[in-house]
């Protein structure tokens, strides 16, 4: 179903969205290194995101860039909002995403906003319901995003015509 869309042909923008400083201890004393949550799109329905982990930070966040694009998604979306009302959850974290009329903006917190704007939603309201873990609520957002149809899709599932499944 999901078919594999090509970083090289975008125009992605890139926004980190997390960076944590994580340490091991060893017997000469703590080894410290660096992990980066980095959010792509191209502002039209295409997003994906990436951790990237390595001793300096410039490294980190360059590896989670490359494994961003490596895991791009196409996101249904009805003009500058979201189909339909929806959860994504993923391990502890669950969002909940609301259609907003036109002009309303992006109603959220930071993690979920960094994804919106990548994919190019401007008019959404969303909260995240528990977990606040920028990796789990960054997964769930993208569960989420994954569960969204739009009249199209839905009417072809259904073996019926838009105007069908619309008004029906």
């Amino acid at each position: 179903m999901a078919k594999l869309i090509d970083a090289s042909t975008l125009d992605l923008t890139e926004k980190v969205v997390a960076l944590n400083r994580v340490s091991k201890t060893v017997k000469g004393g703590r080894i410290f290194k660096f992990t980066a949550l980095v959010v792509v799109g191209n502002g039209n329905g295409i997003v994906g995101f990436g951790l990237g982990k390595a001793a300096e930070v410039p490294d980190a966040i360059r590896k989670g860039m490359e494994d961003a694009k490596k895991n791009l998604k196409q996101i249904a979306l009805k003009g500058t909002t979201i189909p339909h009302e929806v959860i994504g959850e993923f391990g502890a974290g669950k969002v909940l995403l609301k259609p907003a009329a036109p002009g309303t903006g992006i109603i959220t917190g930071g993690v979920v906003r960094a994804i919106m704007e990548a994919v190019g939603i401007q008019d959404v309201r969303a909260k995240s319901l528990r977990s606040n873990t920028p990796q789990n609520v960054v997964s769930a957002t993208m569960a989420g995003l994954m569960q969204l149809r739009n009249a199209e899709q839905v009417a072809a599932v259904r073996g019926k015509s838009v105007d069908e499944v619309v008004k029906g």
